[in-house]
């Protein structure tokens, strides 16, 4: 009987530790939040436990009731998937349903709304204040506009996208910032995309709070890229992270076509299709997903400093060009190729990360640094820069980090 008890007590230390670490490990990477999710009809452990490996850390769907969404919260709990609450009694009766739900293990946070105008922040504030005086530990969730050019004051009701990213950020109490823009074009990036990523990330420096950010990887519309790239997917999920995005977002993972998605809209072609099947699109974001996490100890938490652009003639508008490197980098030479240099901070270590935004050709760079500068690569792991040759190719989209000691 005492062998018998101390073999359960090893077994419930093991399963306690294999909790534990598992809460460190999300705490420890970048949220890959999948927008619009499992359906409610989809709902069992397989589906769940399929949508983590992939990498997805959160999950949101629409569920039509609470009943529903208590069954996939139940099951997310089992394979460690994080939800974000969407059901019509949040909007009914908001206390009603955090008091329900915000002791759940699953449960993490609730959305409010997906591109609302700036007339609806102070009703929005009033909606999260409700669920926040029950619930303060859990985070509110509201997604922005982009800021696209054309009829935005019709969209989102100023013709000041600033001021629409203040008052959402200064109305409506929520953790972090989010917006939606889906640059990657079947002729190259949306030339306004790095003027929007400027402005929300300076915004949210301002208001104190991080921002996440989205990637595209299913359909859109005949101007966006079909099936999603590996290359497409890279721009995005980099140039976001330089910026300093401190979450990404997937849309969607279930093809849209079977959740009565906009007529106006194709989305086809989702990670997984409207009959449940996988696309090619699931393997790339699973690769994505990976990279993610392998690179969150130089993206999360980090500090923007600089964020710069290269390129043969103009740069995008509102963005500033690179004309000095850090102390520990001589040399950055990319023969006039569309780079983004994004200079990070971390503690004592600054991270120099470079995006090649041609998602379609490979780019030659020429990098020299330091004896103290490291490349960080895909897996997470550093092996000194000097061990490579000083001239690189930079694949479509892809992106190459290097660590070196903080100056100051």
């Amino acid at each position: 009987m005492r062998k018998s008890l101390l073999s359960l007590a090893a077994i419930f230390t093991l399963v306690s530790a294999c909790i534990a670490q598992s809460r460190n490990d999300a705490a420890s990477q970048i949220p890959v939040m999948a927008w619009l999710g499992i359906p409610a009809e989809e709902t069992s452990v397989s589906r769940y436990q399929e949508m983590k490996d992939a990498g997805i850390t959160h999950q949101l769907t629409f569920f039509p009731n609470a009943d529903a969404l208590q069954k996939a919260l139940d099951v997310a709990a089992k394979v460690g998937i994080r939800m974000v609450v969407s059901c019509p009694e949040l909007r009914t009766d908001p206390q009603g349903t955090a008091r329900r739900f915000k002791n759940h293990p699953a449960v993490e946070g609730y959305h409010l709304m997906d591109e609302p105008p700036i007339s609806m922040f102070p009703s929005l504030g009033e909606w999260a204040r409700k669920i926040r005086s029950v619930d303060s530990t859990h985070f509110c969730y509201v997604n922005l506009f982009p800021a696209l050019g054309d009829h935005d004051t019709l969209r989102f009701g100023t013709n000041d996208y600033r001021k629409y990213i203040r008052a959402c950020a200064t109305q409506v109490p929520l953790k972090f910032l989010s917006f939606d823009y889906y640059p990657v074009l079947k002729d190259g990036l949306a030339d306004s995309w790095f003027l929007n990523l400027e402005q929300i990330a300076d915004e949210s420096r301002k208001a104190g709070m991080p921002f996440w950010a989205f990637a595209l990887t299913t359909n859109y519309d005949d101007a966006k890229v079909a099936p999603q790239t590996l290359a497409s997917l890279r721009v995005q999920v980099y140039c976001n992270l330089a910026y300093g995005a401190q979450g990404m977002e997937y849309f969607t993972y279930w093809s849209a076509t079977s959740l009565n998605a906009p007529s106006s809209e194709d989305q086809r072609g989702a990670p997984i299709t409207a009959n449940g099947k996988r696309s090619v699109v699931y393997d790339r974001i699973k690769q994505m997903s990976m990279e993610i996490r392998n690179l969150s100890s130089v993206f999360l938490g980090s500090k923007v400093v600089w964020v710069r652009h290269t390129g043969r003639g103009m740069i995008p508008k509102g963005t500033i060009r690179l004309t000095k490197l850090p102390d520990a980098i001589k040399v950055l030479e990319g023969n006039g190729a569309p780079l983004l240099v994004s200079l990070l901070e971390k503690g004592n270590e600054q991270f120099l990360v470079v995006v090649n935004k041609d998602f379609q050709h490979t780019v030659p760079i020429l990098f020299l640094g330091d004896s103290t500068v490291m490349k960080v690569l895909k897996d997470g792991s550093r092996v000194p820069a000097s061990d490579y040759e000083s001239a690189q190719d930079l694949e479509p989209g892809d992106v190459v980090i290097f660590a070196f000691p903080n100056s100051k």
